[in-house]
């Protein structure tokens, strides 16, 4: 047994230093720099409490998430973006409705300056200035109407051709109420400019 001892010696406590501090170098120069972190403080960093210490901060944290959220809901309807439209403007026919109308120019997206012009004639000290203005507005709404309808019927006849009868959805009357609309003021906003129609 003194013989095998004496062959390998137990290392000294200035070579065992020696060794940690070679093995540490060359964990560095290997880029890492740092001891492996445990399996418990992986876990530990990764916990967080249910309710937590601060409730004002996580209020304010909530809040900070809710605004985010909403203010990319608003982009992304906005853009016409789908996972953020609301149902009755989902889906590839009413996509192709609203690039219809947008490219054409309606009757009826005028219809609020004109009613907006109509106001301030009322204001002219002349009865047969205002009786002019109020014909001329019930007029004018009814021409909007009577395109309305008309863009229903094309549009319908259009997804009928380019669908088939028994697959197009009921689109007139959202045709219509977009076309009544001021362009700028359309919710999505026009992806197409005037002329631009799709095929």
């Amino acid at each position: 047994m003194a013989a095998r001892d004496n062959a390998n010696p137990a290392p000294s406590a200035a070579e065992q230093a020696n060794a940690e501090a070679i093995a540490t170098a060359e964990a560095i120069a290997a880029g890492k720099g740092r001891p492996t972190p445990t399996r418990k403080e992986r876990e530990a960093a990764r916990k967080r409490p249910l309710v937590p210490n601060d409730r004002k901060q996580a209020a304010k944290e909530h809040r900070e998430k809710m605004n985010a959220a909403r203010e990319r809901a608003r982009i992304g309807m906005a853009n016409g973006e789908e996972k953020y439209l609301p149902q009755r403007d989902r889906g590839p026919q009413k996509k192709w409705v609203r690039d219809y109308v947008d490219a054409r120019i309606s009757i009826g997206e005028f219809l609020i300056p004109v009613m907006f012009v109509v106001i301030i004639l009322t204001f002219i000290p002349s009865v047969e200035a205002q009786t002019i203005s109020i014909l001329a507005l019930w007029a004018f709404f009814l021409v909007a109407v009577l395109d309305s309808t008309l863009l229903g019927f094309i549009v319908h006849r259009k997804l009928v051709k380019k669908h088939g009868a028994d697959k197009v959805e009921k689109v007139r009357w959202y045709a219509a109420m977009r076309s009544l609309q001021l362009r700028i003021l359309r919710l999505p906003k026009p992806q197409v400019k005037r002329g631009q129609f799709p095929d």
